[in-house]
């Protein structure tokens, strides 16, 4: 999947569902001259999704699609890819399982990054657990995205130390720096 720096870049859609605090990184380091990728479609299965905001400051189209019927959802969301010429997916807070017959059409092109350092802690309300059971690291993971949550190859991690008076908001803070910083590199490592 090796692509040249310029007008080739890898024409990428992001999947989201909440305020999009990891799209807007993404945005930003698809404006940038090594960025091997470049953003033109966002989609939410939410309406109000506060990432959507960043769609409109930066004109990048936007799809809002329900998933209350997952499967015609996911139809609509292939046709919308296929009409752009999507060959890449990165999801970023994106709360819906995609199913193996959509992953299969993207074979190896969808990526996520999760709070937490898998295969520990798939799912939800990671920072609670990690807490709760006295951990004294945790991190995030950039992985492939397979239909069994949270279990796909892991592309990259960071490690970082939980300090004793971490909470869940502290904790979750300091992990959102750095997965900004490691979904950048996850996705230089695939492309280069």
């Amino acid at each position: 999947m090796k692509k040249s720096i310029g007008p080739d870049k890898v024409k990428t859609a992001v999947f989201i569902s909440g305020t999009g605090s990891n799209l807007k990184n993404l945005i930003k380091f698809s404006f940038k001259k090594n960025s091997p990728i470049s953003i033109n479609l966002i989609i939410s299965n939410k309406s109000n999704a506060e990432g959507l905001k960043y769609a409109n400051q930066q004109k990048i189209e936007k799809k809002i699609i329900n998933f209350i019927n997952p499967k015609e959802s996911e139809k609509k969301i292939i046709n919308l890819l296929e009409k752009k010429k999507i060959s890449f997916i990165c999801l970023a807070g994106f709360m819906k399982i995609l199913s193996n017959n959509f992953l299969k059409r993207f074979n190896g092109k969808v990526i996520n990054i999760h709070p937490s350092l898998l295969p520990k802690y798939k799912g939800l309300d990671t920072h609670k657990r990690v807490l709760k059971n006295n951990e004294k690291f945790s991190g995030c993971t950039v992985h492939y995205v397979t239909s069994k949550l949270d279990s796909g190859k892991i592309i990259l991690q960071k490690k970082i130390k939980i300090s004793k008076t971490d909470k869940e908001n502290t904790l979750r803070k300091k992990i959102l720096r750095e997965e900004h910083r490691l979904y950048p590199r996850a996705i230089k490592k695939i492309f280069y």
